[in-house]
């Protein structure tokens, strides 16, 4: 069965859009989603493909979060299959034995302006390091997240399109209940 995986940006997060992991359930099942299950609090939706483009999913959750909580919510969903190559894609695969240093942030689109990010001196963030790659953007932060700076300053990068990030050991937790 072909499946897709909403990423909802900012739910749960510093006690801000408070959003149940049911509620996400129910809400996703209202909308006509099937064989839903929800990964952790933070707004990682898997279900069954509704045969709509992901962009057209993202859309519909996006707007019913709007109507039903009165909460302004990004949404990225991925088919099963482009999680799958996006974990393929990986460029740190040393990072894998310590997953919560390697973060993959997912975009709506590939950027059309990179030139902010591309003028990040890598010599100036060592030893963490980042890699765009189509519509991810992996960063690797060998001493930890918090800690890193070079994290700050992709954040505060615009690259014009939504994005929302997920550490290394939910994206492969998303793929495994994908494939269940």
């Amino acid at each position: 069965m072909s499946r897709q995986i909403a990423l909802l940006r900012g739910i749960n997060v510093g006690g801000h859009n408070s959003f149940p992991k049911a509620r996400q359930l129910a809400l996703a099942e209202s909308l006509g989603l099937e064989d839903v299950s929800v990964l952790l609090q933070t707004g990682n939706i898997v279900f069954a493909d509704p045969g709509e483009p992901p962009a057209e999913t993202a859309r519909a959750l996006r707007d019913r979060i709007a109507a039903d909580l009165g909460l302004a919510v990004p949404v990225v969903v991925r088919t099963r299959d482009e999680l799958a190559a996006a974990i393929a894609a990986n460029p740190f695969p040393q990072a894998v034995a310590e997953p919560k240093s390697l973060h993959v942030t997912f975009l709506s689109a590939v950027p059309a302006d990179t030139a902010r990010l591309d003028s990040l001196d890598p010599a100036a963030f060592a030893p963490d390091q980042y890699r765009l790659i189509g519509r991810e953007l992996y960063l690797w932060c060998p001493d930890g997240i918090g800690r890193s700076r070079l994290a700050g300053a992709v954040g505060r990068v615009r690259l014009g399109v939504t994005a929302t990030a997920r550490n290394w050991t939910t994206v492969t937790r998303l793929l495994a209940l994908a494939d269940a």
